[in-house]
């Protein structure tokens, strides 16, 4: 007897032996259970996936001798006739080879005649979407309204080539794909039945090959059981498929890690010799990465269908989250430009040292292998670098602007000199202009002028000489809390030339070690302004930025410190973020303590702390030991401060324009109204001391 390969031979006869597509069977079963039958059925899906043989088992299920039921019984004359392929009432037309609307016709000719042995007549169309419109046109009128006995069953793997007409005729069923987990679960009950010895890493390579296809899944096996002599092993369905050993993907993800440049070229010079396609070597990169990312975000979510489980489980402890990504992103561009090089292993190369080259330097954990032995740029260099020159920086800052450092708590020393203690200069805030918009009862808007609105402020003596910079005394409960537009400081005026010269003698600017990236002295007015700025997109932003509930206390102690300190510090965006919701708790030596609200915890991680420990470093000149811990803050933090200055501003301005006799006259005599929501108070110009 000749042998018959697998796709055939295990080609499902009934419901209960298909695998998948649920939501098709269910529906088919009721159907036909209760006698709920329609004339047309459409299936769609790709290749493999069961569209024909769900026709043949609907076709059994409608003729078979016991009766219409959804489990024929396989054994009666028709049942065996349909599975051999030479039942009469069942035509199947290949739509792919009978196009012209000629053979339409003829099909159509025989409609009207009865069955000859079944109940019903069943023509099964394939490759439905390959008949021309002039045949899709004849057979609109006999597809609405068959004889009773004829049933039409339409399949397709490009559905968006039918027309409306056709689609709206048929009951459509989409039949999904068979995933890699579903294929393998068949696999293993098909080969454990025909006594195959196998490997479940053989398995999940041909549940990968296979891209969704049962049938495809089948004939692949047929293929590595002929290759292997009666085995199904991974080395020969890989020696098969041409795939690519995972060794050697993370030979190269293990380069990329300790940065070493020489042994990456090694990794690819080894690719090299298998010949391999370079755009699938990166493919399995970025499917190491994906599952590098699942394992850190959930471990057990990793599956072992490669039998790489504990190396995908090392990688994701050995990379930082942010690391992972950038890989992966830089492979998905370095894909997409992968045809556009010369040459495709000299393309991909280039994607590897890009990523070498680039990759994040700002972590602690970050590769540390230095690169200039290969000609690598040293931009990349170890942020500690950066970090550990900050300090010197620091003087020449503090020198210039004259604020002095805070040490809550002062080591003892021995006998110290007395020092005068540094007044900080408090800007003097001119009278604050106000503008309003009232709307007169017709269209014909006056509008008014700006009306000054006196702002008394402190002002504070600033020290003719300023000493050395010496710790400040812990603020008493009534000190004053300088304010400062929008987050909490007035912008800071860059030190001049003669100024940094003076407190920096001998030291030449152009020998200043760069700052890291992250702590490059931004622009203090919108470093502190974030929150504002995102409130004043409200026009583009469906939902404005919401305040900052106000504190259970006002700022006492250290917390009033930092509300000082804070504006100081050279931080920005998400960092200056966290940080204006947090407030200090207590100073032990060089260890401090901060409460951070929880409700930002989102944006909170150990690389934000980081940045903020190294701005208190390079700020104070020493190392100082941050802790945070997410607890509502009692007191006052800095955003809650700046919100209650805002609110004390605008209501100081709706007051004044209620206030302003011109406004007053305006509403008795022509009834204007003061629309409140256009009050906002216009910031006068900050002199500084």
């Amino acid at each position: 007897m000749s042998y018959q390969v697998l796709a055939r031979k295990w080609r499902p006869r009934s419901f209960r032996e298909m695998v998948g597509q649920t939501h098709v069977l269910k529906a088919l079963i009721n159907a036909l259970d209760s006698q709920r039958l329609h004339h047309a059925y459409l299936f769609t899906g790709t290749r493999g996936v069961g569209k024909t043989t769900i026709a043949r088992i609907i076709a059994k299920c409608l003729n078979c001798e016991t009766g219409i039921t959804s489990t024929p019984c396989g054994e009666c004359s028709v049942c065996r006739e349909i599975d051999e392929g030479r039942f009469v009432d069942l035509i199947e037309i290949d739509a792919a080879s009978r196009t012209k609307v000629e053979d339409t016709r003829e099909l159509l000719d025989n409609v009207q005649y009865a069955p000859s042995r079944g109940r019903f007549k069943v023509y099964l169309i394939d490759e439905v979407h390959m008949l021309s419109s002039h045949s899709f046109n004849a057979l609109l009128k006999t597809l609405e309204e068959p004889p009773p006995y004829v049933k039409f069953i339409l399949a397709t793997t490009d559905p968006q080539k039918l027309p409306a007409t056709i689609l709206s005729r048929c009951l459509q069923f989409s039949l999904k794909n068979m995933t890699p987990e579903r294929v393998v679960e068949h696999l293993t009950h098909v080969l454990g039945v025909e006594n195959v010895p196998f490997e479940d890493d053989a398995l999940w390579l041909l549940g990968r090959a296979a891209d969704g296809s049962m049938r495809d899944a089948m004939s692949l096996t047929d293929q590595a059981i002929a290759f292997g002599e009666g085995k199904v092993m991974a080395a020969d369905v890989r020696a098969m498929l041409g795939t690519l050993d995972h060794g050697q993907v993370y030979d190269v993800l293990h380069a990329l890690i300790e940065g070493d440049a020489k042994a990456l070229l090694e990794a690819v010079r080894h690719l090299a010799e298998q010949g391999p396609d370079w755009n699938g070597v990166l493919s399995e990169i970025l499917n190491v990465l994906h599952r590098v990312a699942i394992a850190q975000a959930l471990p057990e979510g990793v599956d072992n269908g490669q039998g790489d489980r504990d190396r995908v489980l090392a990688l994701a402890q050995a990379l930082p989250a942010e690391d992972v990504q950038f890989y992966y992103q830089m492979g998905l561009i370095g894909r997409r430009d992968l045809p556009l090089a010369p040459d495709p292993r000299g393309g991909f190369e280039m994607v590897l040292l890009r990523m070498l080259a680039f990759r994040p330097a700002d972590t602690a954990d970050a590769p540390r292998q230095p690169l200039k032995p290969v000609g690598i740029s040293q931009a990349t260099v170890d942020s500690a670098n950066s970090v550990a020159a900050a300090p010197k920086v620091a003087p020449v800052v503090a020198a210039a602007v004259a604020p002095a450092p805070i040490a809550p708590v002062p080591a003892p020393a021995p006998e110290p000199e007395p020092v005068a203690p540094i007044v900080v200069p408090e800007p003097v805030v001119e009278p604050v202009a106000v503008e309003a918009v009232v709307d007169l009862p017709w269209n014909d808007p006056v509008e008014p002028e700006p009306v000054q609105q006196p702002a008394v402020e402190p002002v504070l003596e600033t020290a003719s000489e300023q000493p050395e910079l010496a710790p400040m005394p812990l603020p008493t409960p009534d000190s004053v809390v300088p304010d400062a537009p929008e987050w909490a400081a007035a912008p800071i005026p860059e030190p001049s030339v003669a100024d940094v010269d003076a407190a920096t003698p001998g030291m030449d600017l152009d020998d200043e070690p760069p700052l890291d990236e992250d702590y490059i002295e931004p622009d203090m007015d919108s470093a502190y302004s974030y929150l504002d700025e995102l409130a004043s997109e409200h026009a583009a932003e469906p939902v404005p930025e919401p305040e900052p509930e106000p504190a259970a206390m006002p700022a006492t102690g250290l917390a009033l410190q930092w509300l000082e300190l804070f504006p100081k510090l050279p931080i920005s965006g998400m960092t200056g973020s966290i940080a204006a919701n947090c407030t200090l708790i207590a100073v032990d030596g060089d260890n401090w303590l901060m409460h951070l609200d929880p409700a930002h915890s989102a944006l909170f991680n150990p690389t934000q702390q980081r940045r903020l420990n190294d701005a208190l470093n390079q700020y104070h000149g020493r190392t100082l030991t941050l802790s945070m811990e997410l607890i509502k803050p009692e007191q006052e933090t800095p955003a809650q401060a700046a919100s209650r200055r805002r609110a004390n501003r605008q209501r100081e301005a709706e007051e004044s324009i209620h206030g302003d006799p011109f406004i007053q006259q305006m509403m008795q005599q022509f009834g204007a109204v003061v629309r409140n929501d256009t009050i906002e108070p216009v910031e006068a110009l900050v002199s500084q001391g």
